[in-house]
């Protein structure tokens, strides 16, 4: 196997190396989360968490800023990083369509679905329909529904896409570095609530910005600009495809096209103009993750103004990440590129391909000293901002929808000692 980087196995052994991060890497990342838990701890302490609003809806307090940022952070997960490098290595900037798709669903968030959920007086999805339609079987099922969902698709995919860079990076044991993932992030999540959680999304939104905006710059002047990496990116082909006389591995044809054709196996222009646009506005206008954040916001124009703000933020991901996927096949056709099963099984692990090793290739070739560290905890702030909003969100819907059907006389103190356990539970 390839490893990246520009030091060798050799000096990669020595005292000063940690798996493939520097001593100086190290101390970025130690820095970062005592930033992170200094930040929000500081929110903790000043949120007001004695009332079920105060602490599941950071009172209703929060600046337009503040939402538009934890919108954005709570979308982008380590995911991102990973899937939609790894997509950009594979078919071109087509993918991005998903990420445009969701700056008009943000201003239906805003404009059509906030007012009346905000007119409603509620903390969560179900219990909105149960006030629309009436029943409570609706709203215990959808909440049912909408933990096992977090739990099986939102969770597992944010932790396997955190693992894959953890295990590039650092050869750590994974489940020892999740769990202390999450455990610092119930630090302030259990005792400040959204407040805490909104205040370090909107850090984390920050420092994902700047190390991903480098690593682009650095990757697209590693290529020779942008002109030259969409030239190269057509003929950056595996060695097997090349020796086999085969088509399999070769870039496809339309990689550098929005909008395909119907017949497009991968994105066709009628799935991601209505298929995807339907799923969006599940997702945007209905998804508690999403919907709580906004509902935390002062008043409707905040509201707004924080839609209008995670809009334009979602402009940055086709930049930011899908470019620089495709950059990564540039200097690793035969690595990330690869297209033979049983040669990117030794690579990778994986018969279907490699691209999900991208990003964290990139960054190991790329970033010099203790900026790889930055990029760590560029992952690490994608990682812990979408778990920290999914758990926040799933224990509102466990304590506002389920535990007041169990306790139908629960009070406010009881209901937030719920909220605080619920979090630990699905934690673990």
């Amino acid at each position: 196997m390839v490893v990246p980087g520009d030091v060798s196995s050799a000096e990669q052994a020595g005292p000063g190396w940690v798996g493939k991060l520097h001593w100086s890497d190290i101390v970025v990342i130690v820095l970062y989360f005592v930033f992170v838990i200094f930040v929000g701890l500081w929110a903790a302490k000043k949120s007001k968490r004695d009332s079920l609003g105060g602490y599941f809806l950071a009172s209703r307090s929060m600046h337009f800023s503040l939402v538009g940022a934890s919108l954005f952070a709570s979308n982008i997960g380590s995911g991102h990083f990973i899937g939609l490098a790894g997509s950009g290595a594979a078919n071109g900037i087509g993918v991005a369509v998903f990420e445009l798709n969701a700056i008009f669903v943000l201003i239906m968030l805003g404009w059509l679905f906030v007012p009346v959920y905000t007119a409603a007086g509620v903390f969560t999805m179900p219990e909105y329909l149960r006030k629309r339609f009436g029943g409570q079987r609706i709203r215990v099922y959808l909440s049912v529904l909408a933990i096992l969902l977090y739990v099986f698709t939102k969770i597992s995919a944010d932790l396997y896409a955190g693992a894959i860079f953890i295990e590039q990076s650092l050869h750590w044991n994974l489940y020892a570095s999740t769990a202390i993932l999450l455990f610092i992030a119930a630090l302030f999540t259990i005792t400040g609530g959204l407040t805490a959680v909104i205040w370090t999304d909107t850090l984390q939104t920050i420092i994902m910005i700047i190390g991903a905006l480098a690593l682009m710059v650095l990757a697209f002047i590693k290529v020779g600009g942008y002109n030259n990496a969409i030239n190269i990116f057509f003929h950056s082909i595996p060695d097997t495809t090349i020796y086999n006389n085969t088509t399999c591995g070769l870039p496809p044809a339309n990689s550098m096209n929005l909008m395909r054709s119907i017949s497009d196996g991968n994105y066709p222009w009628t799935g991601m103009m209505f298929g995807l646009t339907i799923s969006s506005v599940w997702y945007w206008c209905s998804d508690q993750v999403i919907v709580q954040r906004a509902l935390a916001a002062k008043n409707l124009s905040h509201a707004k103004g924080g839609c209008i703000l995670a809009g334009y933020l979602k402009v940055l991901p086709l930049y930011l990440l899908v470019f620089p996927g495709m950059i990564a096949r540039i200097l690793f056709p035969n690595e990330v590129g690869c297209a033979d099963p049983d040669v990117c099984y030794k690579l990778c692990g994986s018969r279907s391909g490699c691209t999900n090793i991208a990003y964290p290739w990139l960054v190991l070739e790329l970033m010099p000293h203790a900026a790889r560290g930055l990029m760590m905890a560029v992952m690490m702030s994608a990682l812990m901002s979408s778990l920290t909003s999914i758990f926040n969100s799933s224990s509102t819907i466990f304590t506002v929808d389920i535990w007041t059907r169990i306790r139908k006389n629960a009070s406010e103190m009881e209901q937030l000692i719920v909220g605080r356990l619920d979090w630990s539970i699905d934690k673990n």
